[in-house]
């Protein structure tokens, strides 16, 4: 069992940033792959980013790729995503979650999830 907590949303004008944090506890982190989605009122839940288990690799969804980055410290058990040069259409809420296997754009294949942390941009 993984617990997840999100911190770091907010609301920011148009092309500022934000610092989103997830702190995992329970399993060890570091065996996890880690991904960012969000969900936007009315709309599906979508892939945002993901990191592998020793930061390797990273993976974007093409809306954000060059605003946003994905970083993890195992040791402190956290994941950040920092989105800069946000937009009204980055407005959703972000969740983190977790799977054992390799990064994945599905959110069907995550195992674990956090409770969300609102964002909002206004224009």
């Amino acid at each position: 069992q993984v617990q997840l907590v999100e911190s770091g949303g907010g609301l920011v004008q148009a092309g500022g940033s934000l610092r989103l944090s997830c702190v995992a506890s329970g399993r060890t982190f570091s065996d996890y792959v880690v991904g960012w989605f969000r969900q936007a009122p009315g709309k599906e839940r979508e892939f945002v980013a993901a990191i592998s288990w020793n930061s390797a690799r990273t993976y974007y969804a093409n809306s954000v790729k060059g605003r946003f980055t994905i970083s993890r410290v195992n040791a402190k058990n956290t994941v950040y995503l920092q989105m800069n040069s946000l937009k009204p259409e980055d407005t959703a809420v972000y969740y983190c979650a977790v799977r054992r296997s390799g990064p994945s754009y599905l959110d069907t294949e995550y195992d674990y999830w956090g409770q969300g942390t609102q964002v909002t941009v206004s224009s």
